[in-house]
């Protein structure tokens, strides 16, 4: 018997359109991956002042920032929402990645315009000038189509029988929300030149994207279970009713919007709220999730295996984290970094899963099982440091002599989160390289 989570891509324009996107991510990361070295070797204690680039930390943290998250995140769910719709609006599909693809190279080269002030606003953190700001534009209408194509061409035929589909779908629907959220607090937040502006302009549609990317990650998981033989345990009707309930905290979105004006302060309190509240709704979904990761323990080694594994550890980690923040320290950084981890490691697990499945060649070698552990185990280090230096008061945002480690329990912490960084980073390469091997060898007929 066939699981109705065992997904088969439809040839054509779904397979090809996923097969452009998931290029599209491999290259964000790339690019994420170089700048990343630079924030390392900005922040490591003894390496910091070999190294003087506490000036370029900035710039390089915000293109890292957007390429690893924004690009990747988006480009990623362009793959699932493309292998799982059907091959209407084809030249819709198209039309979004040339956009999004133009928009990833022009903010890739922006920080080496001249002039470019970064803010570290979250989210989005942006730079300040007009060549950033039209990558954002071109990023922004490119994923807009594919967002408006997903919620199209994904919805499930029979809804009770497609759980994974309706999952997909409902995350259209959460991403759609954070667009509008986007434009419309542009449209009404005024514009001042303080770079609190950005803060408050990324703010909303921000916390509602987490929606988005948390459960397409449950999404994931279900979908490399399925594949290694261990599908879910819950029924198909009970995990339609589970994203169901995970979604429901989207309603809030147009109501805040509708009843409170962006950027005031109770605005960003009720979205901080959202957030707060709104994600243990995900509790169930996260039991099944676990339930599955139990059944897969028998399987056999595979990458997304390992990806399975460790994307739950470090999600499971960032979730236990964001609840003992306190104060603007590093312990806020280490929670994002641990679940947004957790997310990317589960889009790993499913790129290896998707390889094959869209045309190209299998993840195989040991490199392949073993980069998720090595991608998650430094991942792990480097966000045990940053919690470790968050509790004896080290400041996010700040490099190079800016962070005063004077006490050695700071600088533990923070050596911890540069070789943890360090490590992850050969997690990435590892990650890029296995499906750079795959991608150049297409199989026959694909």
């Amino acid at each position: 018997m066939v699981d109705s989570q065992v997904v088969k891509v439809s040839p054509g324009a779904p397979a090809a359109l996923a097969r452009a996107w998931l290029w599209l991510g491999v290259m964000a990361l790339i690019g994420s991956g170089l700048l990343a070295l630079v924030l390392v070797f900005s922040r490591t204690p003894g390496i910091q002042d070999v190294f003087p680039l506490k000036d370029f930390f900035r710039s390089a943290l915000i293109v890292h920032v957007d390429l690893s998250v924004a690009v990747w995140f988006m480009a990623f769910a362009s793959v699932i929402w493309s292998a799982l719709g059907g091959g209407a609006l084809a030249w819709m599909g198209w039309a979004g990645f040339v956009l999004a693809a133009l928009g990833t190279l022009v903010m890739t080269v922006s920080p080496f315009f001249p002039g470019a002030t970064p803010v570290l606003n979250n989210y989005i953190p942006v730079l300040k000038h007009d060549v950033f700001f039209a990558s954002l534009w071109l990023c922004g209408a490119g994923f807009l189509l594919a967002v408006a194509r997903a919620l199209i061409t994904v919805w499930p035929a029979r809804v009770s029988g497609e759980p994974l589909r309706f999952g997909a779908f409902l995350a259209a629907v959460a991403a759609f929300l954070s667009l509008a959220a986007f434009y419309w607090s542009w449209m009404m937040v005024p514009k001042i030149e303080e770079d609190l502006y950005f803060e408050v302009l990324f703010w909303g549609g921000g916390h509602t994207l987490q929606f988005q990317h948390a459960l397409l990650m449950v999404v994931a998981w279900f979908w490399i279970g399925a594949h290694l033989g261990q599908p879910s345990k819950a029924s198909p009707r009970a995990q339609v009713v589970l994203f169901l309930v995970a979604a429901l905290p989207l309603l809030a979105v147009p109501l805040i919007y509708l009843t409170v004006p962006p950027g005031s302060l109770p605005h960003m309190q009720l979205f901080a709220k959202l957030m707060e509240w709104g994600h243990p709704y995900m509790g169930p979904l996260i039991v099944i999730g676990l339930l599955s990761l139990w059944g897969v323990r028998r399987a056999a080694a595979h990458p997304a295996k390992s990806a399975f594994v460790a994307s739950f550890v470090l999600f499971g980690l960032g979730g236990v984290l964001g609840y003992l923040i306190q104060g603007a320290n590093v312990v806020i950084p280490a929670h994002y970094h641990g679940s947004t981890v957790g997310v990317t490691l589960a889009f790993m697990g499913l790129a290896y899963v998707l390889l094959p499945t869209l045309g190209f060649g299998r993840p195989e070698g040991k490199m392949a099982v073993w980069q998720p552990y090595v991608y998650g185990f430094g991942q792990l280090i480097h966000v045990l440091g940053l919690a470790w230096s968050g509790g004896y008061g080290v400041q996010r945002k700040v490099a190079g002599a800016e962070q005063a480690l004077v006490t050695l329990p700071q600088k533990i912490g923070m050596g911890m989160m540069g070789a943890g960084g360090a490590i992850a980073v050969i997690g990435g390469i590892m990650f890029i390289l296995v499906c750079l091997k795959a991608m150049t060898r297409r199989r026959k007929g694909a």
